[in-house]
């Protein structure tokens, strides 16, 4: 298996702190901030382990997954997020990721994760309170955008909605609960 690991996220800081921390660890490291640049850079390394944001730029990280397994049947595929939900987790691991972690979290975490054989563990923090209206909305669209494989168009469609209106609302950010 190709020991490079392919860091997709869209906020370069993260990214660039995220590649330095792997590399310290002895793993070779490269980053991605899109999805044209992460297809790319998963043909021309191979990578045999992928750190994918769920939400890049207002795209769902969920519909690289099977393009990215296309390209390495063996990669293991790491899901990280802002604003973990058991419906994109459940998701996730369904199109073949081998762990959903919520961010802030520990470069052991992911580490582990890459080495875990034992599948994916969805102990997410669980609310006694229920989601708002804004957040229940906001993993609607996005179950919808991953149905669609990202196609903006179609979503809008699909939601009955304007595409300008659903570009409006995937540049924001989701509130939490």
């Amino acid at each position: 298996m190709n020991e490079m690991t392919l860091v997709i996220d869209d906020d370069p800081s993260f990214n660039a702190i995220l590649i330095r921390t792997l590399e310290r660890r002895g793993h070779p490291a490269c980053g991605a901030f899109d999805v044209v640049s992460a297809r790319e850079l998963a043909r021309q390394t191979g990578a045999g382990q992928v750190v994918l944001d769920l939400n890049l730029n207002g795209s769902s990280g969920l519909a690289l997954i099977p393009e990215l397994l296309a390209i390495n049947p063996d990669c293991r595929i790491v899901v990280l997020t802002g604003y973990a939900s058991i419906a994109t987790a459940v998701d996730a691991v369904k199109l073949g990721a081998v762990q959903y972690l919520a961010k802030p979290v520990e470069i052991e975490a992911i580490l582990a994760a890459f080495e875990d054989s034992d599948g994916p563990d969805l102990d997410l923090p669980a609310s006694d309170e229920p989601l708002s209206v804004d957040r229940l909305e906001w993993e609607h669209i996005q179950r919808v955008l991953n149905e669609n494989e990202g196609n903006i168009s179609a979503t809008a469609r699909a939601l009955k909605m304007h595409r300008r209106t659903l570009q409006r609302k995937l540049s924001k950010r989701p509130v939490r609960t």
